[in-house]
Protein backbone atom coordinates (compact mmCIF):
# COMPACT_ATOMS: atom_id res chain seq x y z
CA UNK A 1 0.00 0.00 0.00
CA UNK A 2 1.32 3.39 -0.91
CA UNK A 3 0.75 6.46 1.34
CA UNK A 4 -0.52 9.68 -0.17
CA UNK A 5 0.52 12.92 1.48
CA UNK A 6 -1.87 15.82 1.03
CA UNK A 7 -0.73 19.39 1.46
CA UNK A 8 -3.27 21.95 2.63
CA UNK A 9 -1.05 24.75 1.38
CA UNK A 10 -1.75 23.94 -2.27
CA UNK A 11 -4.81 23.05 -4.32
CA UNK A 12 -4.90 19.73 -6.22
CA UNK A 13 -3.65 21.53 -9.35
CA UNK A 14 -0.54 22.67 -7.44
CA UNK A 15 -1.56 26.32 -7.17
CA UNK A 16 -1.06 28.00 -3.79
CA UNK A 17 -4.24 28.24 -1.72
CA UNK A 18 -5.50 31.79 -1.17
CA UNK A 19 -6.52 33.08 2.24
CA UNK A 20 -10.27 33.53 2.87
CA UNK A 21 -9.90 37.32 2.76
CA UNK A 22 -8.41 37.08 -0.72
CA UNK A 23 -11.11 34.75 -2.08
CA UNK A 24 -14.03 37.14 -1.86
CA UNK A 25 -16.32 39.14 0.38
CA UNK A 26 -19.42 38.46 2.42
CA UNK A 27 -22.39 40.72 1.84
CA UNK A 28 -25.22 40.64 4.36
CA UNK A 29 -28.67 41.72 3.24
CA UNK A 30 -30.15 44.78 4.93
CA UNK A 31 -32.87 42.66 6.53
CA UNK A 32 -30.20 40.50 8.20
CA UNK A 33 -28.53 43.58 9.69
CA UNK A 34 -31.96 44.80 10.84
CA UNK A 35 -32.68 41.50 12.59
CA UNK A 36 -29.32 41.55 14.35
CA UNK A 37 -29.88 45.14 15.48
CA UNK A 38 -33.45 44.41 16.63
CA UNK A 39 -32.33 41.50 18.77
CA UNK A 40 -29.44 43.50 20.23
CA UNK A 41 -31.72 46.39 21.20
CA UNK A 42 -34.37 44.03 22.61
CA UNK A 43 -31.75 42.32 24.81
CA UNK A 44 -30.22 45.64 25.92
CA UNK A 45 -33.59 47.12 26.91
CA UNK A 46 -34.93 43.91 28.51
CA UNK A 47 -34.24 45.02 32.13
CA UNK A 48 -36.41 48.13 31.59
CA UNK A 49 -40.15 47.33 31.74
CA UNK A 50 -42.06 48.84 28.82
CA UNK A 51 -38.97 49.46 26.64
CA UNK A 52 -38.78 47.62 23.33
CA UNK A 53 -37.84 48.12 19.70
CA UNK A 54 -40.82 48.38 17.37
CA UNK A 55 -38.96 48.44 14.05
CA UNK A 56 -35.41 48.73 12.70
CA UNK A 57 -34.60 49.76 9.15
CA UNK A 58 -31.16 49.57 7.56
CA UNK A 59 -29.64 51.14 4.49
CA UNK A 60 -26.18 50.07 3.32
CA UNK A 61 -23.89 51.93 1.00
CA UNK A 62 -20.17 51.46 0.33
CA UNK A 63 -19.79 48.73 2.98
CA UNK A 64 -21.29 50.93 5.71
CA UNK A 65 -24.73 50.88 7.31
CA UNK A 66 -27.15 53.52 8.52
CA UNK A 67 -29.71 52.28 11.05
CA UNK A 68 -33.03 53.76 12.10
CA UNK A 69 -34.27 52.25 15.37
CA UNK A 70 -37.90 52.86 16.36
CA UNK A 71 -38.58 52.42 20.07
CA UNK A 72 -41.41 52.29 22.56
CA UNK A 73 -40.10 53.61 25.89
CA UNK A 74 -41.51 53.91 29.40
CA UNK A 75 -42.34 57.33 30.74
CA UNK A 76 -41.14 58.77 33.02
CA UNK A 77 -37.65 57.32 32.50
CA UNK A 78 -34.15 58.43 31.59
CA UNK A 79 -34.87 58.65 27.86
CA UNK A 80 -31.38 59.80 26.73
CA UNK A 81 -29.76 56.90 28.59
CA UNK A 82 -32.16 54.36 27.07
CA UNK A 83 -31.58 55.79 23.59
CA UNK A 84 -27.81 55.64 24.09
CA UNK A 85 -28.09 52.05 25.31
CA UNK A 86 -30.10 51.07 22.22
CA UNK A 87 -27.66 52.88 19.90
CA UNK A 88 -24.59 51.23 21.46
CA UNK A 89 -26.12 47.74 21.43
CA UNK A 90 -27.20 47.97 17.78
CA UNK A 91 -23.84 49.34 16.63
CA UNK A 92 -21.75 46.85 18.58
CA UNK A 93 -23.69 43.77 17.52
CA UNK A 94 -23.95 44.66 13.83
CA UNK A 95 -20.25 45.51 13.59
CA UNK A 96 -19.15 42.46 15.59
CA UNK A 97 -21.29 39.85 13.86
CA UNK A 98 -21.10 41.10 10.27
CA UNK A 99 -18.00 43.26 9.99
CA UNK A 100 -20.15 46.02 8.49
CA UNK A 101 -19.23 49.47 9.78
CA UNK A 102 -22.19 51.37 11.24
CA UNK A 103 -21.90 55.03 10.25
CA UNK A 104 -25.05 56.38 11.89
CA UNK A 105 -27.86 55.22 14.18
CA UNK A 106 -31.00 57.34 14.21
CA UNK A 107 -33.26 56.75 17.24
CA UNK A 108 -37.01 57.45 16.86
CA UNK A 109 -39.33 57.16 19.85
CA UNK A 110 -42.69 56.11 18.44
CA UNK A 111 -44.61 55.70 21.68
CA UNK A 112 -44.44 55.98 25.43
CA UNK A 113 -45.83 53.50 27.92
CA UNK A 114 -46.87 54.83 31.34
CA UNK A 115 -44.96 53.32 34.24
CA UNK A 116 -46.94 54.82 37.10
CA UNK A 117 -43.90 56.71 38.43
CA UNK A 118 -43.83 60.36 39.47
CA UNK A 119 -45.10 62.77 36.86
Amino acid sequence: MRAVLLSLAHTPAGHPRRSPADRGALRCADRVLARIATRAVREALAPTPGARPTRVTVTTSHHAARLTVHLTLPFPADLPALAALARTAATTHVETYTGTKVRHVHIVVDAFTPTGGPS
